[in-house]
């Protein structure tokens, strides 16, 4: 399959393309999708049995949401650095130890985002230094009620629920000797 691709819109975090794919058996298709340059999420377990959320106003969707801490690679820069950052910024605390979990596209079909899902622990309390205009609320909790959050449908950010459902999986795997 080739290709052609025109931008449409630069951002300072994105951009909008319109790519042309064509084959010998196929009519020409035409989608337009935004270029991300990729992300973290980091699950910031202050101990074993209590995780740092945030409550995150977010202007896209008008509504305050329940998340993990996440942000944006800056060019260049390594997932595991900017994990460290983005938790330093957005929390305040301080990983002695950053491991990756897993990665995945958060909506492939408009989105080439890719998210890497990072373990922080080892962690040290500080001051956050959060971005201006940002809204955001440490939201300490123990693990079983960042469990029933996403049960009983209280969070809505899709890298949320997937952090926590696939750790919560590793979790039990581990408590059964599976792991």
């Amino acid at each position: 399959m080739t290709f052609e691709e025109t931008c449409l819109l630069t951002t300072s975090r994105f951009k909008v393309v319109e790519r042309t794919a064509s084959s010998k058996e196929a009519k020409p298709v035409r989608r337009q999708f935004i270029q991300h340059p990729g992300a973290v999420t980091i699950i910031p377990m202050v101990d074993d049995d209590h995780v740092c959320l945030i409550e995150n106003d977010r202007l896209a969707v008008g509504k305050t949401l329940i998340e993990l801490p996440a942000g944006t690679l800056e060019t260049s820069e390594d997932p595991e650095v900017t994990a460290h950052r983005e938790l330093r910024e957005e929390t305040g605390y301080q990983a002695q130890s950053m491991k990756l979990l897993h990665g995945f596209f958060l909506s492939p079909g408009i989105l080439d985002e890719w998210m890497h899902l990072y373990l922080a622990t080892g962690l040290t309390a500080g001051l956050p230094a959060r971005e201006p205009g940002e809204t955001i609320e440490n939201m300490v909790v123990p693990w079983d009620q960042a469990m029933r959050l996403v049960h009983e449908q209280k969070i809505h950010d899709a890298k949320t629920i997937v952090g926590l459902l696939y750790y919560d999986s590793l979790r039990s795997l581990d408590k059964q000797g599976a792991l």
